[in-house]
């Protein structure tokens, strides 16, 4: 690989005693959606004006109060977008929209003339600043550029004051910013602002965009600070970040820069965009709330957001994305599902505690997901087979059954070379275990009970015959033991019993589990599952259940 033909694209940042290493996130940014332009712009096919509109609304549902709908001048279709959600009044007065323009007159004329009538919106200018922008694309010196930006401030101020009678903010981007020498990058902003004239009143937005990764994310959060430092007026600007994602760190760009003194986020929903795409703001904001702050959004049914931006952009989420894919709540590793689970376990146990759990940064249901299917496969163990069985089938299993069913699955999903799905963990579970009836089967029983005896008297079938069987015990399975050891002229014994109703099952049922040991040469463990409406018939058949497991090994 020639890697020596590349070199870096930034500027040195000459930042003294940076303060953003020892700062936290501790509050919601001001967010600004741009799915409709810069998302939009990124896609196979652009949506349509009416899927434009029913994108904008679910934005405005999330909570956006900033949203960037479009770049009025490029097209019929972005122009018309523009002019329906003011014209038939989709606006609700607290949200803004925003409309993007380059610093040329006839753009900046084609997009005023879009907002006409508009009550609340943002006009962003933008034109790029960086070194090999300057040489290769406008092949103008800093001066020039400068001037490009002054004056396309100026023309945006004059038509705004003329033309528009609604609540009309500025905001101004040095494109390519992260390539951008650091005092020119401020040079340019604070001519700008000469001309917008910042006031408590009407705060102007200056953006920072990382139009293109090109450094890892501290040098982002060293470039913000720098021009939080050495921007005029600081206290009545807005300082604003929009992040690209070219090196894949996109999120953590965007939150060191809110570290650095950002105020506000740019971004899309779930990161779509040019090229590796934008910051995506559905991970910033759920970072956030997963440190118990208030993100601001309204993400409580995750998969109402990825219905609507799979609908509208027609691209899939990744699997494997942050707190959205069908992977996100999935663990396959048997260390990280037995832990999962006991954090869940003691999570219901006291619903009053913090959040606490080693492999889950969030509780899915916060955001309406949950963590079902749980995936098995042959690096599972038993904290995962352990949650399947309980959650979605209702069997709690003894501890030193679980070990051994899990064994058996782990061995099914080796064979297999890939996952077993819930059905089938459940269906081995059932012909391993429940109600099983060869060589041994059960027709009928009945008992008689003295004061300190239970007879039981049983029909079975055994090696094609059936027959009765009789015994006295303690109790129905004390006695029905007694008259199989007769039968088998066997000596097991029963070495642990538990039992529990049966609660994802039908009205009633109860599960008894019970184990035998054989007495030979290895003392070995049979496990039988009894599931019945009367739990006396449920012992019944687990014990039939635990002597058939012992017939088979002996065959």
């Amino acid at each position: 690989m020639n890697y020596q033909k590349y070199t870096r694209m930034y500027h040195p940042v000459p930042l003294e005693n940076r303060e953003w290493p020892d700062k936290e996130i501790t509050h919601a940014p001001i967010w600004c959606s741009v799915d409709l332009r810069d998302g939009n712009q990124a896609l196979y096919s652009p949506m349509t004006i009416d899927e434009k509109i029913e994108f904008f609304e679910y934005l405005v549902k999330l909570g956006f109060k900033e949203i960037e709908v479009g770049f009025p001048a490029a097209s019929g279709t972005e122009f018309d977008f523009v002019r329906r959600l003011i014209d038939e009044d989709r606006i609700p007065d607290d949200v803004s929209i925003q409309v993007l323009t380059q610093a040329r007159e006839h753009i900046i004329e084609k997009t005023i003339e879009a907002l006409r009538g508009v009550k609340n919106a943002i006009v962003h200018l933008y034109n790029s600043t960086s070194t090999l922008q300057r040489d290769v694309v406008f092949r103008m010196n800093k001066d020039e550029i400068k001037q490009l930006a002054v004056d396309g401030a100026k023309l945006v101020k004059e038509l705004v004051s003329a033309k528009l009678d609604g609540n009309i903010r500025y905001e101004y981007s040095p494109e390519s910013f992260t390539c951008t020498e650091m005092d020119y990058a401020a040079e340019v902003v604070n001519a700008v602002n000469e001309v917008f004239e910042p006031s408590p009143e009407n705060k102007v937005i200056i953006n920072l965009p990382s139009t293109i990764e090109v450094a890892t994310a501290n040098i982002y959060a060293d470039q913000i600070e720098y021009m939080c430092k050495h921007l005029n007026n600081r206290e009545n600007l807005i300082i604003s970040v929009h992040a690209h994602n070219d090196r894949g760190s996109g999120v953590a760009s965007s939150e060191l820069a809110l570290l650095a003194g950002a105020d506000r986020v740019e971004g899309t929903l779930f990161g779509n965009g040019e090229r590796t795409g934008n910051t995506d703001l559905v991970t910033v904001a759920l970072n956030m709330f997963a440190q118990g702050i208030d993100p601001e959004l309204n993400l409580d049914n995750i998969d109402e957001a990825i219905a609507m931006f799979e609908k509208c952009n027609k691209m899939p989420i990744h699997s494997r994305h942050p707190y959205a894919g069908d992977m996100a709540y999935v663990a396959f590793s048997g260390s990280h599902q037995d832990a999962i689970k006991k954090s869940f376990d003691r999570f219901e146990e006291h619903p009053d505690n913090k959040w606490a759990n080693p492999y889950l940064t969030i509780d899915p249901a916060d955001i309406g997901r949950k963590y079902e299917p749980i995936m098995i496969n042959s690096q599972s163990g038993k904290g995962g087979v352990s949650y399947v069985m309980q959650k979605k089938y209702g069997y709690t299993l003894p501890k030193h059954m679980l070990t051994e069913f899990s064994s058996i699955i782990n061995d099914m999903s080796d064979a297999k070379h890939t996952v077993l799905e819930n059905e089938e963990i459940h269906a081995a579970f059932k012909d391993t275990y429940i109600n099983l009836d060869s060589p041994i089967k059960i027709y009928s029983y009945n008992s008689n009970h003295d004061e300190n005896t239970t007879t039981i008297n049983a029909t079975i079938e055994y090696n094609d015959k059936v027959s009765s069987i009789t015994g006295s015990g303690s109790g129905p399975l004390d006695a029905l033991c007694i008259g199989l050891r007769k039968l088998l002229d066997n000596n097991f014994e029963i070495c642990e019993y538990t039992e529990h109703a049966l609660e994802r099952s039908s009205a009633s049922k109860a599960a008894t589990y019970i184990a035998i040991k054989a007495h030979d040469e290895h003392d070995k463990i049979f496990w039988g599952v009894g599931v019945h409406h009367s739990i006396n018939t449920a012992s019944i058949y687990a014990l039939v259940s635990a002597v058939n497991k012992m017939l088979q090994y002996g065959e």
